[in-house]
């Protein structure tokens, strides 16, 4: 798995509407890996982003969830709970396993990882779904990574 301070992998991938994705790494970037779309969990965790969305947005930290469901299941993910951000279908495993996260079978686990000026900033493995988000966002805050 990466560390803090290795680089960020390049990633390409399909999102929940089709459109190809690159991830430059540009502004601070969270992506976050989770298991299946609909599930309660990751509905919790998908929704706690979601809600600190606009906070994201405006300190310019970008989103991005990961999970090995295929682009139709994201988009049924996203339609149903109204997500606004990206979230990248990756059914081979391939981003996964650049960021170096375990999978179960064919489901990735639940990590998140913050990228800062292309860096790794800091891993979270394991991580619970509810209040990930904001609290996520408050720690980035208390980094002097992001200003609320």
């Amino acid at each position: 798995m990466l560390s803090e301070g290795d680089d960020a992998p390049p990633v390409e991938a399909t999102n929940q509407d089709g459109e190809t994705v690159t991830l430059g790494y540009d502004e601070p970037t969270v992506v976050y890996f989770y298991p299946r779309d609909n599930t309660p969990g990751c509905t919790i965790e998908a929704n706690s982003f979601e809600k600190e969305y606009d906070e994201y947005e405006a300190a310019g930290v970008r989103v991005y969830g990961v999970s090995t469901d295929d682009v139709e299941s994201h988009r049924e993910f996203a339609d149903e709970q109204g997500l606004t951000f990206d979230l990248l279908a990756d059914p081979e495993g391939d981003i996964a396993e650049a960021f170096g996260v375990p999978l179960q079978g064919d489901i990735a686990t639940r990590h998140t990882f913050v990228v800062v000026d292309g860096k790794i900033a800091r891993v979270y493995e394991n991580v619970s779904p509810d209040g990930h988000g904001r609290d996520l966002l408050l720690e980035l805050a208390e980094d002097g990574v992001v200003e609320l």
